[in-house]
């Protein structure tokens, strides 16, 4: 096997071009999975402690939130320098440390890149804000007001409230799709999109085999401002908070999803392809977010894979669902591919927003890792963590203080990872406090316990995962379209000369199915399959999976 060296001189293994396309992809929300120097904060020193049990997961890769330097008005989102490391995470060494010891233990490493916007303590916004003729005069999005003072259109910001801001010293507004510490970057300025690439391209050096880009589709806004419709009520159907954020009541035609936003993404391609790097992108789209990843994936030269929304819904998905999910990417992005998961750091703990059982923990995790598709594991989703319950006094994340107590923000979901039941941090940290509370409850679900119960939803996991890498057909294969009869949902998947039948019953009651025709020979036992009683008939158990292979 050849070598590839980094900037930092240390070797990387040459990867296969198409390593990402299903690959399975562990996120880590650095704050919150170890604390390595007693200060109650997760940091990449932790990361590398922790990441042999990440490989005995059997996972691909892994995907970091964002460490960059930051003031942290946005837990990281909110970047001041990109191509450094804050130090309440540690150092480059330290990055360097997680890329060689991940690479030794054959995981790839992704980074969470945060294009759109910049905090405004970056010394890009920093020099833009002076005045209207510096050299980065235009590296932002600026506005003059409206004849009456007002803002240049309805634009809203997704934390609440309009998406512009006044400026006293330009006398004039910028642009927030988020924080008003988070000023949106000019995508139009030919400038501001070479310094970016100029950030893949550092990263890259260091080693790094693809990253994650965050509100992928936010980059391009409208050159000529103009203001959004109103979006009708039935169709508000955001992930996140729906019903108390104003933001889901537009239609989002001119802030975002701008078409020259393909010309990037062609440009980013461009820069990754040397280093056989691959991007998911995360598509923040409620009504359009198929469609765009059909945009965004299509051909060879834009991005390979987009975060896809439809599982992180509040709505419990049952097999119709699935079908109806898969059928519409098979008419949207049928050239191109997703990345699917249930809980990240955004959404309510899966666990907890669909109320599941122990069977059907384990069901989801195993029909995940058949989809076609690539799919994401969120920290803590392997134990079955639920969401914890943080008290507002404990609250860090700025959505759940806005908008409290409709909607609790996202710390429940990024509270620090249970390793153990004996610390009163769970094995995270040796601090007296840490930066959000240990869950009491997520100590009884903690890994050294699991790992000590056969029969943990820990080990399932991991069966399911080494399911899906020991047959080519579940990772990288095609399928003849996902169908459900009754609380069944089923399909085919398919490569070269293997092919897989995968059913699963997702309901508590027990269900048949007509098994399609061939000659097929049962596999995946260790995770629930049995023998079909004849040629004709599959009998399934409550939230019971069944997999054949044909022969």
């Amino acid at each position: 096997m050849t070598k590839m060296e980094n900037v930092t001189g240390n070797t990387r293994f040459e990867k296969d071009k198409d390593w990402w396309r299903g690959a399975v992809i562990y996120q880590i929300y650095p704050r919150s999975y170890q604390d390595s120097n007693g200060d109650g904060i997760g940091d990449l020193g932790g990361i590398v402690q922790r990441l042999p049990y990440i490989a005995s997961l059997g996972v691909d890769a892994i995907w970091i939130s964002p460490f960059f330097t930051s003031p942290m008005k946005d837990f990281g989102y909110d970047v001041s320098d990109y191509c450094d490391v804050d130090p309440m995470f540690g150092t480059l060494a330290d990055f360097d440390a997680v890329i060689s010891t991940a690479h030794g233990l054959g995981i790839k490493v992704m980074i969470d890149l945060v294009l759109s916007h910049t905090s405004d303590q970056h010394p890009w916004f920093q020099q833009s804000k002076a005045d209207k003729t510096n050299d980065k005069a235009d590296w932002y999005v600026w506005a003059d007001p409206q004849p009456d003072g007002t803002p240049p259109n309805n634009w809203l910001s997704i934390f609440g409230g309009s998406a512009w801001q006044w400026h006293g010293e330009r006398e004039q507004y910028y642009m927030h799709n988020f924080l008003v510490s988070q000023p949106d970057l000019n995508f139009w300025a030919p400038q501001v999109q070479d310094a970016l690439l100029d950030v893949a391209r550092f990263w890259l050096k260091r080693g790094v085999d693809g990253f994650r880009l965050d509100t992928i589709n936010f980059y391009m806004h409208d050159k000529e401002l103009r203001s959004n419709p109103a979006l009708p009520p039935e169709k508000r159907n955001a992930t996140i908070a729906p019903s108390v954020n104003p933001y889901n009541h537009q239609e989002h035609l001119y802030s975002k999803n701008q078409p020259e936003n393909l010309d990037f993404l062609r440009k980013l391609r461009a820069v990754m392809e040397p280093f056989n790097a691959a991007a998911v992108g995360e598509v923040g789209d409620a009504q359009r977010g198929l469609e765009i990843m059909g945009e965004y994936t299509a051909g060879d030269d834009l991005m390979q894979m987009c975060y896809a929304f439809e599982f992180l819904s509040g709505a419990k998905p049952n097999a119709a669902m699935f079908a109806d999910v898969m059928t519409r990417v098979d008419e949207s992005a049928a050239d191109g591919w997703a990345c699917w998961a249930y809980s990240n750091h955004d959404v309510v703990r899966h666990a907890t927003r669909w109320d599941l059982s122990d069977n059907a923990k384990a069901t989801f995790a195993t029909l995940i890792m058949c989809l076609r598709g690539s799919a994401c594991i969120y920290q803590g989703e392997e134990l079955g963590l639920s969401e914890a319950d943080v008290a507002f006094e404990d609250l860090q994340d700025p959505y759940g203080i806005e908008f409290w107590p409709k909607f609790k923000g996202r710390d429940g979901c990024r509270t620090p990872m249970a390793w153990e039941a004996s610390n009163s941090n769970a094995g995270f940290s040796d601090a007296a406090k840490t930066w959000l509370p240990v869950s009491p409850d997520h100590m009884q679900k903690s890994v050294a316990q699991q790992e000590a119960d056969p029969d943990a939803l820990l080990h399932h996991y991991r069966r399911a995962i080494a399911f899906r890498r020991a047959h080519p057909a579940l990772a990288k294969g095609a399928h003849d379209g996902v169908k459900h009869d009754g609380d069944v949902v089923y399909f085919t998947r398919k490569d070269g000369d293997e092919t897989i039948f995968c059913a699963f019953n997702l309901s508590d009651t027990a269900a048949t199915l007509a098994m399609p025709a061939g000659n097929w020979s049962t596999i995946g036992q260790d995770l629930g399959s049995t023998d079909v009683a004849n040629d004709t008939t599959l009998h399934l158990e409550p939230w019971q999976p069944h997999f054949a292979v044909a022969v």
